[in-house]
């Protein structure tokens, strides 16, 4: 087997006590989940692209020569918290402390920044103890459009104190929107741009930032990738001290009129890592209702201009004709009076 002759050049290489390994010598035998197990799996792809790789490693494990033929031999000797201080206190003393541990949601051997990952990708750690169908039974007992809300805003967004929100929106195959939907995978879009760029399906300029021209340029091709885009507003980092916050309950913290953190949106294009990659979008492309994507509107916070001005001349005009005809019949009445 590949992993036993690893094992047995680097027994001869490294003489007795702890081995000296690195990341790569791990990724030999660990990258094959037949070789280890599943439970002992970590895809190097996916690991790779982590912060944690760059640690390498053996800053959380210790092994000895015995390895792998002794389990015990490959201990974890480093916890979340001996690096995540601050996140570690935080999560300790809220609802969920007593209840989960941090690899219980998290696999350290993926572990992305939240800007690295779609909105679905972050409620899969929630998905695991609040299944999503009991949750949209839950809030549907008070929240209007249930259905749309969870697939618009990830947990924590609701139920942490981050407040740093930017409007995400990512690539789907659908045609209609407010439908059940799937999120465009990166071997999807290599496919259908033909090409490892898969920007290339709505960064035509390859700018790496996407301006209205180009959202309209990708809706005018639709019906050659028949792709769409689903937004969702995603926090940029996120905060551990989980519950239900006051002010999420009132909907104008996310329905007011422009409010200032939504201003920036992206496109975030899956990886082959499994993470996403954002590109800034023009200022207005989502929250201008005349010249924005048509995947997203918000109640309230999606906002025009014009068309403000236009609505408020027509309840000007709507006021200005009972109040004229009333003004005027009041100041002509002597002479209505003098033709009886």
């Amino acid at each position: 087997m590949l992993c036993s002759a690893v094992v047995m050049l680097l027994t001869a290489w490294s003489g007795t006590g702890l081995w000296a390994m690195e990341t790569a010598d791990c990724l030999g035998c660990h990258n094959y989940a037949d070789e280890v197990g599943e439970m002992n799996h970590v895809d190097e792809v996916k690991f790779m692209a982590t912060a944690h790789a760059a640690m390498g490693c053996e800053s959380c494990h210790a092994v000895t020569e015995e390895h792998p033929f002794d389990a015990e031999t490959a201990a974890v000797v480093s916890s979340c918290e001996d690096c995540h201080v601050s996140i570690h206190e935080t999560y300790s003393s809220s609802v969920h402390g007593d209840s989960a541990r941090c690899v219980d949601c998290h696999n350290p051997h993926q572990a992305y920044a939240p800007v690295s990952l779609s909105g679905r990708q972050m409620n899969d750690s929630c998905d695991m103890c609040h299944p999503m169908t009991q949750m949209e039974e839950v809030h549907s007992r008070w929240l209007p459009e249930t259905g749309i809300h969870l697939d618009a805003v990830p947990c924590v967004t609701c139920h942490s104190s981050s407040d740093d929100f930017a409007i995400t929106l990512y690539l789907r195959h659908r045609d209609r929107p407010y439908t059940d939907y799937e999120l465009a995978s990166y071997a999807a879009l290599q496919e259908q741009t033909g090409t490892e760029n898969i920007a290339s399906i709505i960064d035509a300029d390859a700018s790496g930032d996407i301006s209205i021209d180009e959202l309209n340029e990708f809706y005018a091709d639709n019906g050659s990738h028949r792709m769409r885009l689903w937004a969702m507003m995603t926090p940029e980092t996120v905060e551990h001290n989980f519950t239900t916050f006051d002010n999420r309950w009132d909907c104008t913290y996310c329905h007011a009129a422009g409010p200032e953190n939504m201003q920036e949106s992206y496109v975030a294009l899956p990886q082959e890592d499994g993470t996403y990659r954002r590109l800034p979008l023009e200022k207005g492309a989502t929250l201008n209702a005349l010249f924005g994507t048509p995947d997203f509107y918000m109640v309230g916070a999606t906002r025009s201009r014009t068309l403000d001005i236009i609505g408020f001349l027509i309840i000007l005009g709507g006021f200005a004709m009972p109040i004229g005809h009333g003004t005027l019949r009041f100041l002509t009445r002597k002479n209505r009076r003098k033709d009886h």
